[in-house]
């Protein structure tokens, strides 16, 4: 993530203090608090940190989890993913691929037909209404 990373300042001055938390120092929101955890607005989930596009909202689900679920990314190229083994947890964490940002964690546990659930926290992300 270094090579994407920008001084801790300049994040500061841009994000809120839980986007920052969240977004470069890897922290969760706690459940069911993020404002697009039950969110139905069509549009296109941007990364909150530089606007790349993430996720659809038509691939958006219920996943009783508490935070915004989806079952695919709206691109390949749009996210990278990463072997996180903390907190005594085998898990993927998901990374904006252009600026690094901390985006939440996929699970193998989602619906047809990718059966994929991208675990994303609200304050990674920024809806861009569809008119």
């Amino acid at each position: 993530m270094s090579e994407h990373k920008d001084n801790d300042e300049q994040w500061r001055d841009k994000l809120t203090p839980d986007q920052f938390a969240i977004c470069r120092l890897k922290a969760t929101e706690p459940p069911f608090t993020g404002k697009y955890a039950d969110c139905k607005t069509p549009g296109i989930y941007r990364c909150v940190c530089c606007g790349n596009p993430l996720f659809d909202s038509d691939t958006k689900y219920d996943s009783g989890s508490g935070w915004p679920s989806f079952w695919d990314v709206l691109s390949a190229e749009s996210i990278v993913e990463h072997a996180d083994n903390s907190h005594g947890m085998r898990r993927v964490e998901v990374t904006c691929k252009s600026c690094g940002a901390h985006l939440g964690h996929v699970f193998p546990d989602g619906p047809k037909p990718t059966g994929l659930r991208y675990c994303i926290n609200s304050a990674s992300l920024d809806l861009q209404e569809k008119s």
